[in-house]
């Protein structure tokens, strides 16, 4: 076999001209895959970064590309229908700020789910927070269970929900989960079999589609939505997976996180989310909307979502039409922070302006490479007068946005690139003054936990600078 081999080498490397060939077939490649990336009209650094490291790699770039260079989802007949959706429209009285009644009209306008209310907000801390009230509320179902989630682990934790939720389908209640295809790849039609035969359904997030060679994969496209929704009036949504990775009780290097319980008209607006990604996924009819009173409450709320399916970012420009808003405070947590150009000046001229500015992140995420580009924005940070905190030991999965003291961004969505461009998301946004300050005090204790990132901090070439200056390069990508 070697020999065939080698008898194939010479022959290619004796065709007369080869390299013009190749250099013509490089410059041929280079022009129609540039050509292809500029005319996504993506932000020019992120587009520069692409072109650069596609260049390096010849022909097998475009395979790359064709994997995990961005894509567009058109679910317009989908998202047209929340215009339709029966959300019922905030009560009198409620007073938000200014800016507040802004923001909501920028979220609105970018998500087409109008403000509404929650009339009960639980802040959920870690896994022995979460998963007991999940587990409480799936228990007393007697309707439908609608869960969506980006990783499921078929471990105890796993196994506790999954077997909680086949006993509400023997019960006769509609029980329906949605799993990512990557973050949920665990889990196998085994470990399904029992709710499955207990007449419980089973969907799939954009499965790997190989099969159809001619379609670009959805690989890098994925669903990250943690939702729950019980009977149309309890939902739970936030940052927490199901995995025992995120139980503290379980495991002592657990996630430190945060997730959010809710009741009230916002959990309309949670199912409307559900019902659309199930029927994007299950290409089946679209479920009912709830029908029936409306559940005003006091504390004003609105969902956002964002994903690879709309161009405006509203996740991404609902944190960053916050922090300008902001007048007296802005404080950031997130696993990740990879920030674009208007999220770091936002953050900067916030510091700049005299404002409190903190950015709590882990000391030590799960990726390395995201760490080391988190880091190389500290020193803009900051000059600028950011406060920055490392979390530890354990890792810091919070996604929350806090400013002044009435508003506050929980949900699934980091804060970099994949999550604001890539990842299909949801976060709650409040304009309450009751739920800021319990969010002020959870953020606080955090810090009083870290360190400040301080500007005469050890940074050795090797170990720090040139990692972290590398890994800004490619963080246009991540």
């Amino acid at each position: 076999m070697f020999d065939w081999l080698h008898g194939l080498w010479q022959a290619f490397v004796s065709i007369p001209h080869l390299g013009l060939y190749l250099t013509l077939g490089w410059v041929a490649y280079f022009i129609g895959l540039g050509g292809w990336i500029v005319l996504q009209k993506r932000e020019p650094v992120a587009t520069i970064s692409w072109l650069i490291s596609l260049a390096a790699l010849p022909y097998l770039g475009f395979l790359i590309y064709y994997v995990f260079g961005p894509q567009r989802i058109r679910r317009q007949r989908l998202r047209r229908g929340r215009a339709r959706a029966a959300l019922p429209p905030p009560p009198e009285g409620l007073n938000p700020s200014a800016e507040a009644v802004e923001l909501a009209r920028v979220v609105q306008a970018t998500t087409r789910l109008p403000p509404t209310t929650a009339s009960r907000v639980d802040l959920l801390i870690d896994g022995g927070g979460k998963y007991p009230a999940l587990l409480e509320a799936v228990a007393r179902a007697r309707h439908r269970v609608h869960l969506e989630y980006y990783i499921y682990e078929p471990d105890a934790t796993g196994t506790a929900l999954r077997d909680a939720l086949i006993e509400r389908a023997k019960a006769g209640v509609e029980v329906r989960l949605l799993l990512d295809a990557i973050g949920a790849g665990k889990v196998n039609r085994r470990f399904l079999q029992p709710l499955l035969d207990a007449g419980g359904e089973v969907a799939w997030f954009h499965p790997m589609r190989l099969r159809w060679f001619w379609k670009r994969p959805w690989l890098n496209l994925r669903s990250h939505r943690k939702i729950v929704v019980i009977d149309d009036a309890i939902g739970f949504t936030g940052g927490m997976n199901v995995t025992d990775e995120q139980d503290e009780r379980l495991r002592s290097d657990a996630y430190r996180d945060l997730h959010l319980r809710l009741e009230g008209d916002v959990v309309r607006a949670l199912q409307l989310v559900f019902i659309e990604d199930w029927t994007y996924a299950t290409n089946q009819p679209p479920l009912a909307m709830p029908e029936g009173p409306s559940t005003p409450g006091s504390i004003a709320t609105q969902v956002v979502v964002s994903g690879p399916d709309s161009s405006w970012e509203a996740i991404h420009r609902a944190h960053v039409s916050a922090i300008h808003a902001a007048r007296r405070r802005a404080w950031l947590v997130t696993p990740y922070f990879v920030p674009g150009e208007a999220a770091r000046m936002a953050l900067t001229s916030a510091a700049l302006g005299g404002l409190d500015v903190r950015l709590l992140v882990p000391k030590l995420s799960d990726s390395r490479l995201v760490t080391f580009a988190a880091r190389s924005y500290f020193d803009e940070l900051l000059a600028a007068g950011v406060k920055i905190y490392e979390y530890g030991p354990r890792l810091l999965h919070t996604k929350a946005l806090l400013c002044d003291d009435e508003f506050a961004i929980i949900g699934s969505a980091n804060f970099d690139h994949r999550s604001f461009r890539l990842n299909f998301e949801v976060s709650v946004m409040f304009a309450d003054k009751a739920l800021a300050s319990r969010l002020e005090t959870l953020i606080e204790h955090e810090c009083n936990d870290c360190v400040p990132v301080k500007d005469d901090r050890d940074r050795p070439l090797w170990r720090a600078r040139l990692p972290e200056a590398l890994a800004r390069l490619v963080s246009p990508l991540l």
